[in-house]
């Protein structure tokens, strides 16, 4: 892919998250972001709702 897709935040929800997590989460979710970004066609299993929460 030529271009990256560019990933959005709303207000400080991600980051809140995000920092609450472990390193090794972070690194995961750090490499999972990129995967997003770059590649053309993105698996449906990253897109998966995560249950428990409300539009995650």
């Amino acid at each position: 892919m030529d271009k990256e897709r560019q990933v959005v935040a709303y207000k400080r929800y991600f980051l809140d998250f995000y920092e609450a997590q472990s390193d090794k989460v972070q690194r995961k979710i750090e490499w999972t972001l990129k995967l997003i970004k770059t590649t053309l066609n993105v698996p449906d299993k990253y897109f998966k709702h995560i249950e428990g929460t409300k539009g995650l």
